[in-house]
């Protein structure tokens, strides 16, 4: 790998780990600093790796440069607090030690910690998922933008808000008691559900994008299963939610990024790797209360079986009703009348999904479209009409037109 890919690449892995360790040293109120300090070692790198050539360990070499960094910059604020700081540092429980710990074990636990307070109820949650990419994640701002289709203006201003409520509200980056920890992780795993939707069902026609965004919420997911305190079974559910759905992310759109409905799928791309490891974390979730994850990751898991029999379809609209009665979401019920089709014919469907009349979501009218293909085919094709003038992408305007192109006997 040469310097122009390798850069990129150590800033996506190793910005994230060095940020947060020197969030945890310094605290919010420094958090500029430590974000300035981790961008500054990257641009040493380039221009002494394109002088010099790459280190025989780059990744050790852009730690010892940031701790280098840092510790010049604690140097710096001691002498400028040298009257005052002994008395704040006895207050704040601080001490003079200017050591960066970069040590695999510090990373890990900074990173947790600060997943923790990155997620805490006060931060809205679009901030919530920003902030993630960009400190947890190392997304840069053009592709956080990316993801959530705006302007870099508009982020900047989001992530500035979020890290003076962060510093408002004086919160700490530490892993919350083991009391606290059930209430505080039904947050994080919102934020990282959140995040992976920001991928799997992203309307960026950025496709490396959407795939690296469903990968680090995975990523972020399988650090709280692999500590002990936060490795809960609603956390594992969640895990294999998301692996069940990426095993399928290939198959999910065609060379022109237009979106492939799942009977359509070709089903020799759904990674079978990805398949056996979300039903290892399923396993693994089958003790206590089961929360939306496990129903969600049943449904995702019958999904991912490639027969259509009847009993398969029967498993998920009974998860789907389960999912439902635990917490209700108009769009968990629109994707039960598909399933309930499936059960009982599209004719039994058709009532369920009238009166749910979600009228502003374009997903509505396409499902009413397929149901009544069948059945009544200028109501299908006004259906199919409605959702192509409320669809929002490219993709979804040619596979709609191609469902109303298949009614008229074109295609």
């Amino acid at each position: 790998m040469d310097q122009q890919q390798l850069i990129p690449h150590l800033f996506r892995t190793e910005y994230r780990k060095i940020v947060s360790v020197l969030c945890r040293r310094f605290g919010f109120d420094q958090i500029e600093v430590a974000e300035d300090i981790a961008g500054d070692t990257f641009l040493t790198a380039a221009t002494a790796w394109g002088i010099k050539g790459i280190p025989n360990n780059p990744t050790a070499w852009l730690y010892n440069v940031a701790k280098n960094k840092a510790s010049d910059h604690l140097y710096r604020r001691g002498l400028f607090d040298k009257k005052v700081g002994p008395e704040l540092r006895r207050q704040s429980g601080q001490t003079d030690n200017t050591e960066i710990d970069l040590s695999p074990a510090n990373i890990s636990d900074s990173q947790l910690q600060m997943m923790f307070a990155v997620c805490h109820p006060s931060i809205p949650p679009e901030a919530q998922i920003g902030l993630s990419l960009r400190i947890l994640c190392g997304f840069g701002i053009e592709e956080i933008a990316d993801a959530f289709l705006t302007n870099k203006e508009t982020i900047n201003k989001r992530l500035f808000r979020a890290r003076e409520k962060l510093r408002e509200q004086k919160i700490a980056i530490e892993l919350p008691g083991e009391a606290d920890i059930a209430q505080r992780l039904d947050a994080v795993l919102t934020t990282i559900y959140l995040l992976f939707n920001e991928g799997y069902y992203s309307l960026s026609q950025n496709s490396t994008l959407r795939r690296d965004l469903c990968l680090e919420a995975m990523r972020l997911c399988l650090m709280l299963v692999e500590n002990a305190s936060t490795n809960r079974p609603r956390v594992n559910a969640l895990l294999a939610l998301m692996c069940f759905h990426a095993s399928r992310f290939d198959a999910r759109t065609n060379s022109e990024g237009e979106h492939i409905l799942y009977e359509e799928q070709d089903t020799t791309l759904w990674d079978t790797a990805l398949i056996n490891k979300g039903a290892f974390y399923l396993h693994q979730a089958a003790t206590g209360a089961p929360s939306k994850y496990h129903f969600q990751a049943g449904i995702a898991y019958w999904n991912t079986q490639k027969n259509d029999t009847p009993e398969k379809w029967e498993h998920i609209l009974q998860l789907y009703n389960l999912l439902l009665q635990l917490e209700y979401s108009p769009m968990a019920a629109l994707n039960r009348t598909y399933a309930l089709a499936k059960v009982k014919g599209a004719a039994a469907a058709i009532p369920e999904a009238e009166k749910l009349d979600l009228i502003d979501h374009h997903f509505y009218f396409a499902l009413l479209g397929e149901l009544y293909s069948g059945i009544d085919r200028n109501t299908a094709l006004r259906h199919f009409q409605t959702a192509l003038a409320m669809a929002r992408t490219p993709a979804d305007h040619h596979a709609l037109q191609r469902k109303i192109d298949q009614l008229n006997g074109i295609a």
